[in-house]
């Protein structure tokens, strides 16, 4: 959690109404654009990511980056503006990966960190908030480890039945406070969580 002068760990992700983060065949179609989460969140000067969700978090930002017209054919459309603006000001922006088998990085503000007391030295730094972009397994560790402060959901008006619940495996139980809400004209609902220390009672 925040102690005074430290940076705020904040996640932004969108999930469907029942939960889950990633349909049972690893999609998530009902994402207009991942570049979305960044709008939920204040200026951030860093970005958090997991082992298994930066391969291809590079690897789609750096194509947009470099060549928008080129990933039209990728996406279906092309690109749109705030993804184009989310890849400028993610290449800007310092990333840290956790990963004990990750070896190098290209995307250009990237560093691996091998463990979670690595992240824990850099939040206990002074500086602004952190987007915490996920995958999910992240988010639940850093729940469990007590670094996660806001849970910022977009919530989708679709219900998939099965596939990647959000925070399913998280080893105790957390209580979240809501202290905003917002309903948007797609019928989306943002909702602002923070996360509160555990009861004594709660912790294993």
């Amino acid at each position: 959690m925040t102690t005074a002068g430290s940076r705020p760990f904040i996640a932004a992700m969108q999930v469907t109404l029942d939960g889950y983060s990633l349909g049972s065949d690893g999609n998530a179609d009902w994402v207009d654009s991942w570049a979305d989460g960044l709008a939920l969140l204040p200026r951030v000067d860093a970005f958090v990511l997991g082992a298994g969700m930066f391969p291809g978090y590079e690897l789609f930002w750096t194509a947009i980056r470099e060549d928008p017209a080129a990933v039209a054919e990728w996406l279906g459309r092309d690109p749109y503006p705030r993804e184009i603006e989310y890849a400028q000001v993610a290449a800007e922006t310092p990333h840290l990966v956790l990963s004990t088998t990750l070896r190098d990085a290209t995307w250009p503000t990237a560093r691996i960190v091998r463990d979670l007391d690595e992240l824990r030295a850099f939040k206990a730094q002074p500086g602004g908030p952190v987007y915490v972009v996920g995958g999910a397994r992240l988010v639940r560790t850093l729940i469990d480890d007590a670094l996660l402060d806001e849970l910022r959901l977009s919530v989708h008006p679709v219900a998939v039945g099965a596939g990647a619940p959000l925070l399913s495996g998280i080893t105790r139980r957390q209580d979240l406070e809501l202290i905003d809400s917002e309903r948007t004209t797609t019928g989306r609902v943002n909702l602002t969580y923070r996360v509160t220390a555990p009861r004594p009672d709660h912790v294993q």
